[in-house]
């Protein structure tokens, strides 16, 4: 298994646990508001340094046309965005917009397409693209959707570093949000990437109808896996013209801060990013997550079909908070 950038290098500590409760983790998401953030951000600075935060950039590969019905997502087939379908894009392209965001400060490259599943006709190209960012000494994350043991296997030989495929909500709360694949679908895919040696991205979507219990239930099923995600992206959902969700009010920010800093206390040596949702949110709201334990964020002005804040932005925001890049920390391809 790689070793993610920054973790501690301790194999068992009593705050990594992988028996979390449901009642538990209920608990600590009640606490009083500056209760809870203090315990996460207690956790946080024992194992990173609380202001530094990677910045990774992510570019849609291969744009709609999905088959899947995600109600979030502009890209499903079924969603009448507007959106149009794009083919693969060409691996010198890609290749190109990773040196622009590694010159922009970025230290992974996670590159998305927009399928149920790749066809084995695309490995590749896919294989390809993950050799080249490699070379350019930048971190390599990709999401295609659902991966078969032997694809799997093929991304790992090529220098995958992480490959994101998010539990999206709770096991109970999902088939209101998607119907065209099941929660097992996600967790047999996640178990490939682990069985392979490349490191678990996964997180979900805060926002999308659920109540705190389905927010609950989604972050222990995270906390609870025998190998904690090394990435845990949270997204604040981005209600888009179109998707089955685009009337959903925007949830509230101290909650979303909470959810941040109970993913920090379950999974306090898994990097926790703030992910889509970002362009909506405050400089006062994203300072709070960063304190709550968040030490990753996307940087480039979009994320495959939504907005993102500028590097101006960011660079003022991180700037005005003492933040800094972390840089990428390459192991070496092959499981330990």
């Amino acid at each position: 298994m790689r070793t993610p950038p920054n973790a501690t290098t301790a194999k068992s500590t009593p705050d990594v646990r992988h028996d979390w409760t449901r009642e538990e983790a209920q608990a600590l998401l009640g606490l009083p508001f500056n209760d809870l953030l203090f315990r996460a951000h207690s956790l946080h600075r024992q194992y990173f340094d609380p202001n530094a935060v990677q910045k990774s950039t992510l570019l849609s590969i291969k744009t709609g046309g999905c088959a899947e019905d995600c109600g979030y997502c502009s890209q499903s087939a079924s969603a009448p965005t507007g959106l149009k379908a794009t083919k693969l894009m060409q691996v010198e392209a890609v290749l190109d917009g990773a040196r622009k965001a590694k010159d922009a400060g970025a230290s992974r490259y996670c590159m998305g397409a927009a399928w149920r599943a790749p066809k084995d006709r695309d490995m590749d190209m896919l294989c390809d693209m993950i050799k080249g960012v490699r070379a350019m000494g930048m971190e390599t994350c990709m999401t295609l959707g659902m991966l078969t043991k032997e694809q799997t296997e093929r991304l790992h030989d090529a220098g995958l570093d992480y490959y994101n495929h998010n539990v999206d909500t709770s096991e109970s709360y999902y088939p209101e949000i998607i119907t065209t694949r099941t929660y097992q679908d996600r967790l047999d895919t996640l178990q490939h990437v682990r069985d392979s040696g490349i490191n678990v991205c996964s997180g979900g979507i805060i926002g999308m109808g659920e109540s705190e219990a389905h927010r609950v239930d989604m972050l222990v099923t995270l906390a609870t896996l025998p190998e904690h995600p090394e990435s845990v992206p949270i997204n604040m959902l981005v209600a888009i013209p179109g998707t089955a969700l685009e009337n959903q009010d925007r949830v509230d920010p101290l909650d979303f801060v909470r959810v941040i800093a109970l993913a920090r206390i379950m999974m306090p040596q898994s990097m926790v990013r703030l992910s889509a949702g970002r362009e909506d949110m405050s400089d006062e709201m994203q300072a709070l997550c960063f304190f709550a334990g968040a030490n990753s964020v996307f940087v480039g002005d979009e994320l495959l079909t939504t907005r993102n804040p500028g590097q101006s932005k960011d660079d003022a925001l991180f700037n005005n908070l003492g933040i800094k890049g972390i840089a990428a920390a390459l192991r070496d391809h092959a499981p330990q």
